[in-house]
């Protein structure tokens, strides 16, 4: 994952500073055939390339809206894949709409994939990856699991989110679904997780003599570690 961190501190999402425990994750696409991300991050940080219109979501209400989440995915200006994070992962977003239909706002962490034609299938694939590293660091950090990752559309079904049919009106065009992106997640966090602790070592000691005279204490010493035991020690008691 080539991940990034610009926070949107002129959004009013970011300004009302509301925080939530995340319970799940919830994947956005734009909805545009723009796949920069310096359409909706800035100011540019060398990476992004300059955005000529200003219209990026970095102000109070970008394009008159409400709206805010807490990452991106899409391209440098380089052309190369990267995540930016735009808001604290626990600050409540404004991504699912307003409302009752909208509470996932209250639980849910929400990042857009910056979408292009939706016919480039290498320009999906590097999206689709990193998304789903995207996902396995998010649950690692908050110990979800892919059980708790959604996308727009099926929070709609859920009732909390408005009416959008992200992503699945692309997914299923490179033949992948919600289900498929799950299963992902879940081997990611699979190969990821730690190993299994090992039982500590025990250790049994040997000792060779105890002598009142530190100077035969010191030659017995000398011998044992000429015979090849190089770990051997004096140590003193009363």
């Amino acid at each position: 994952m080539n991940l990034h961190k610009l926070i949107l501190t002129n959004n009013a999402c970011y300004k009302a500073g509301r925080t939530i425990t995340p319970k799940g994750i919830m994947v956005h696409s734009t909805g545009a055939n723009n796949p920069n991300l310096k359409r909706y991050i800035g100011p540019d940080d060398g990476l992004l390339g300059k955005n000529q219109y200003g219209n990026h979501w970095n102000q109070t209400t970008p394009d008159g809206r409400q709206v805010c989440v807490h990452g991106f995915i899409g391209k440098l200006a380089d052309g190369s894949i990267a995540t930016y994070q735009t808001l604290p992962w626990n600050m409540r977003g404004w991504h699912c709409g307003s409302g009752a239909k909208g509470s996932g706002n209250d639980t849910h962490i929400g990042f857009e994939i910056c979408e292009d034609g939706l016919t480039d299938a290498s320009y999906f694939s590097a999206l689709y990856k990193e998304a789903v590293e995207l996902c396995v660091y998010l649950c690692k950090q908050f110990n979800l699991t892919e059980k708790d990752i959604i996308c727009h559309c099926e929070g709609y079904k859920l009732g909390i989110a408005s009416n959008h049919g992200d992503v699945m009106h692309w997914f299923p065009k490179h033949g992948k679904s919600m289900d498929s992106f799950r299963a992902e997640v879940k081997a990611g966090l699979a190969s990821s997780a730690p190993a299994e602790p090992t039982t500590p070592k025990k250790y049994y000691r040997v000792q060779v003599g105890a002598y009142s005279v530190k100077a035969n204490a010191d030659a017995m010493l000398s011998k044992v570690k000429a015979a090849g035991f190089t770990d051997a020690f004096v140590k003193y008691s009363e």
